[in-house]
């Protein structure tokens, strides 16, 4: 048994961890994830710890950053193209680039690349407009939903946290399964423009005083499959 409870409307892949991504119309999901999601990363070469990433939480200026595959459909072995916020297009792998973020970060930083890609906990994130909308009402104002960095937006009447522990079927036939988990803890980078790489602080005392610092939920693949933009959203029972 299953009923609609909304439809696909934004999918989102983040090539490189904390730069700015690219829209999708249509994402195949296997068990790792979204194909070529959080592919890429900076590590601090210094860093020992067990998150030796370097984010936009050291270099806010890395959200104004818009990666992309030169070949969308082949992201395990496209070339990645990145925008900067000075108007050029460069390869990732350019060593300008590189030099530019280690100097913003003050320490050395290295580029991988992981195929099962570079998640902080879960591989796929849901947010939905309700949820959204409940977040802009609380805070006052409206909000850029790409500063959450989501990559399933559901246009829908509840909020995404209500699906916790519970499947989520897209489309028909070829169609994708996830398993909802945990609400999704915010941090700072929330609080970064996606525009304009100015930090608002207020918004985290947002999140974390009217939503238990939670924003969206976490998800991973139940059975791989297809995600079209559009796609009815079903709740399996």
């Amino acid at each position: 048994m299953s009923r609609i409870v909304g439809h696909v409307r934004a999918l989102n892949r983040f090539p490189v961890k904390s730069m700015a991504g690219e829209r999708l119309d249509m994402a195949e999901l296997d068990w790792q994830g979204i194909e070529g999601d959080r592919q890429y990363a900076f590590v601090r070469a210094a860093n020992g710890t067990r998150f030796p990433w370097l984010t936009a939480r050291e270099v806010p200026a890395m959200v104004l950053h818009r990666a992309r595959f030169d070949d969308p459909a082949q992201p395990k072995t496209s070339a990645v193209t990145v925008e900067t916020p000075e108007g050029a297009t460069v390869p990732l792998r350019d060593p300008l680039l590189k030099a530019q973020l280690e100097a913003a970060a003050g320490e050395p930083a290295t580029l991988i690349q992981v195929a099962r890609g570079i998640y902080d906990s879960m591989p796929v994130s849901i947010q939905t407009s309700a949820g959204h909308a409940a977040l802009e009402a609380a805070h006052g104002e409206p909000l850029a939903i790409d500063r959450f960095r989501i990559n399933l937006i559901v246009e829908s009447e509840v909020p995404a946290t209500e699906w916790r522990g519970r499947r989520l079927a897209f489309g028909h036939g070829d169609g994708a399964v996830v398993q909802c988990a945990d609400p999704i803890a915010r941090c700072v980078i929330v609080t970064i423009d996606p525009d304009t790489g100015v930090k608002e602080p207020r918004l985290l005392r947002t999140v974390a005083r009217e939503f238990g610092n939670a924003y969206g939920v976490y998800a991973g693949p139940a059975r791989p499959g297809l995600i079209r933009l559009g796609d009815a959203v079903r709740l399996l029972d």
